[in-house]
């Protein structure tokens, strides 16, 4: 296999009709030149110069190799300028996923400071489940996905930045007697039909579910519903409380009222899940700059 650095003094001797003019110009010295060649012609298995005189000219193997040489100093120049522009956010593309709860508040707000940074940059924008990102960052196809999980954990090869922790809030029909307090207590709720606003069952149910078992009882659940907009219209309609996340509750429905929970109070961890080699790019580094400034403005 022919070396590429030894095709960069090829060149440089063709370049310069000599082996000390080359040696000046690359800043070796001549015995250094004389044996990265002589390597070289080893490696091609074919005579690169012939003497002529007290000179020496390139054969036609020597010509053929110094041509391909240019182009290989070509393409490695445009492909560390290409990395340079990546690395800065000059070009690219950045992939982010996120879930649609953490999408309304957080991504907009930091996706238009990205998009003031770093006017070039393609974004892909994908709204998936927060339990499924994960393959996705770990094997490349996504740089930055929000998630529901523990930060300064790995997961899958990934490492979780913390964005925010989101406690769950108690969501009660329009006049149920224990909207008369400050907050409720989840054990208050053993007997209450439940409205549930996870479906499938995911990472947030679990935490739920958790908390309900720490105060002494299991939730019953008698709906079930796919988004918190649609639990909140069910608890209105009185068939149940619910309790769900803040950040699940941008859009309160007029006919619920909302209780901070207690004993124990939920919280679900709102992470950046992102491979170790993206946060050596600056646009990812302010993308979560970003997400903690939403978050934080959020809270």
């Amino acid at each position: 296999m022919l070396d590429t650095k030894r095709l960069h003094v090829l060149r440089a001797v063709v370049e310069a009709g000599s082996i000390s003019g080359a040696a000046t110009a690359l800043g070796y010295t001549p015995s250094a030149i004389s044996q990265q060649i002589t390597t070289l012609q080893r490696e091609a298995g074919t005579p690169l110069f012939e003497r002529i005189g007290r000179g020496i000219r390139p054969t036609a193997a020597g010509v053929l190799l110094s041509e391909h040489a240019a182009v290989i100093a070509e393409h490695v120049t445009r492909a560390e300028s290409a990395l340079a522009d990546l690395r800065t956010g000059r070009a690219g593309q950045l992939a982010i996923r996120y879930f649609a709860t953490a999408g309304a508040a957080l991504v907009p707000p930091a996706v238009a400071r990205l998009r003031s940074e770093y006017p070039d940059l393609r974004l892909d924008l994908r709204l998936v489940d927060p339990d499924d990102p994960f393959p996705e960052v770990a094997d490349g196809r996504a740089d930055l996905a929000i998630v529901v999980g523990p930060s300064g954990r790995t997961r899958n090869g990934t490492r979780l930045v913390h964005l925010l922790d989101d406690p769950f809030r108690v969501v009660l029909p329009r006049g149920h007697p224990l909207a008369r307090r400050g907050s409720v207590r989840l054990a208050d709720l053993a007997d209450e039909p439940w409205v549930g606003g996870e479906w499938p069952a995911g990472s947030c149910l679990d935490i739920l579910v958790e908390a309900c078992a720490a105060a002494g009882f299991q939730p019953n659940f008698v709906v079930e519903s796919d988004d918190y907009a649609t639990a909140q219209g069910f608890v209105a309609a009185g068939m149940g409380v619910s309790v769900i996340p803040e950040l699940g509750l941008g859009t309160r429905h007029p006919g619920v009222e909302v209780r901070p929970a207690a004993a124990p109070e939920p919280t679900r961890c709102i992470s950046a899940a992102v491979r170790p080699s993206s946060l050596e790019l600056a646009p990812v580094r302010l993308l979560i700059e970003a997400l903690q400034d939403a978050a934080g403005s959020s809270a």
